[in-house]
């Protein structure tokens, strides 16, 4: 009693290496950018303005790319905010959303 074992954390490449999404994250995360094809407010700018990642639980990152050097970071509750605020709300962008697997919406408020 009283005797501690330490489980010595493995620094292999191979555990180290992203596995697929447990029972509890069964959607993993997905990165994507945002292009808008026009720009109602003429703030963000047109073509790819936004890199971002969707986590498992729907926590939704976003990195604005203007305005230039840095932009700015973003944090939503939901991916479907992020949607509802800054992409469905503004349907003469035309926006493109392109996931990194080759997945595409294209939002023209058609």
């Amino acid at each position: 009693m009283g005797e501690e074992i330490e489980k010595e954390l493995s620094t292999e490449p191979v555990d180290l290496k992203p596995k697929k999404p447990s029972m509890r994250a069964p959607e993993g995360i997905r990165t994507f950018t945002v292009c808008r094809q026009s720009d109602e407010t003429g703030i963000s700018g047109e073509g790819v303005v936004i890199e971002g990642v969707t986590f498992a639980t729907g926590h939704t990152v976003l990195h604005w790319l203007s305005p230039a050097p840095r932009g700015s970071i973003a944090f939503f509750d939901a991916f479907d905010d992020f949607l509802k605020i800054h992409i469905k709300s503004h349907p003469t962008n035309k926006t493109i959303l392109t996931f990194e697997d080759g997945e595409q919406t294209i939002y023209d408020g058609g």
